[in-house]
């Protein structure tokens, strides 16, 4: 599969890493450019790319950037993505690295205001899940206490390929809802760093409240 990935930090690092793995034909970009991504193309084999080319081809597109990057990210740089492409929104909304976002404050889900900004429906995964058990944690379909990542959107189809794809990686998931149900997963939330299985992410999917904490407001 052609996947793009736009942001190489530790999460998307460790996609890449993980993808690259597993065989997939990454293309990965940052803000400084594919001159900076020279090591970790040589370690992985994906192809340095700039943001503007990262989604040319992909079937899936993964936008792991700080909030307050999301409207810097280029315009329309979807439109070279495969037919149905899955775009993964890893994002979360921390007032002290990004600012005061007004509309999140307000109530609206950190996912749908990327999705308003980038033009294109996303799927909230990976946004809970520490980047080094990216590389550590995954396990074969079956094993028992496998560890289980929410997934939240409004496509359905979408939602299977990214389901599909963190199976892949090692992992369960548990149906989030759709992209307004996707506080349930969002930073302060029971779900959030926790590494259980499917039937703890269920529970405290479930036990989330839709009053965000002080720590992650601003």
């Amino acid at each position: 599969m052609k996947i793009g990935i736009i942001g190489a930090g530790n999460i998307g690092g460790n996609l890449t890493r993980r993808l690259t793995a597993l065989g997939h034909e990454v293309s990965v970009a940052n803000s400084r450019g594919p001159q900076t991504l020279t090591a970790l193309a040589e370690e992985t084999g994906a192809t340095p790319v700039t943001a503007s080319e990262a989604a040319k081809g992909a079937q899936v597109v993964v936008v792991t950037v700080p909030l307050k990057a999301v409207p810097d990210l280029p315009t329309g740089f979807l439109d070279g993505a495969a037919e149905g492409v899955a775009v993964i929104d890893t994002g979360n909304y921390y007032p002290q690295r990004d600012g005061r976002i007004a509309a999140i404050e307000d109530g609206l889900t950190e996912s749908r205001w990327t999705e308003q900004r980038i033009g294109h429906p996303v799927i909230k995964a990976f946004n809970g899940t520490y980047a080094q058990d990216i590389l550590d944690q995954g396990r074969p379909q079956g094993t028992p206490n496998r560890q289980a990542l929410p997934v939240a959107g409004d496509d359905p189809a979408a939602k299977q390929a990214v389901r599909d794809l963190i199976d892949e990686l090692g992992f369960d998931t548990v149906d989030g809802g759709g992209l307004d149900d996707s506080w349930r997963q969002q930073p302060g939330t029971p779900v959030y760093g926790n590494r259980g299985d499917a039937d703890a992410i269920t529970k405290g999917l479930a036990e989330a409240s839709p009053e965000r904490t002080a720590e992650f407001r601003a």
